[in-house]
């Protein structure tokens, strides 16, 4: 691998840019270690799901630019984001993604407040008198 690999991962309103390259396991997210950016463990096991999956952690280092979203949102996406590209430098790492289900985007998102109602589905409370 030569080149940097870059993909992107989303989640809800969180984006994240993902860029790998061979190295010993760096992950940095925003300029800072993973571990300090999600303090909570298991957004930290979120982030390093997919290097578990495929048994390779210190084969890669990894730059993550992330934006919107809370802190899940992003972590998420970071997890969908570093899987896409782990799958750009092995195609053949593809059936072993999947079957983790590391590939596919999370299309749930906050439903849209709906006129005449207190928010998407809540309706203010009946009064029969």
């Amino acid at each position: 691998m030569e080149k940097q690999k870059n993909a992107v991962g989303r989640r809800k309103e969180a984006v994240t840019r993902v860029f790998l390259n061979r190295g010993e396991g760096k992950i940095t997210i925003n300029d800072k270690d993973y571990k300090d950016y999600f303090p909570l463990v298991y957004l930290q096991n979120q982030v390093e799901q997919p290097f578990k999956v495929i048994e390779g952690t210190e084969k890669f280092d990894v730059k993550i630019n992330a934006t919107g979203g809370g802190m899940k949102g992003q972590a998420e996406a970071a997890k969908l984001g570093i899987a896409r590209a782990i799958l750009e430098v092995n195609p053949e790492l593809r059936p072993t993604l999947k079957a983790a289900g590391l590939l596919k985007r999370d299309p749930r998102s906050v439903e849209r407040k709906k006129p005449g109602k207190k928010k998407a589905r809540r309706s203010f409370q009946f009064s029969k008198r």
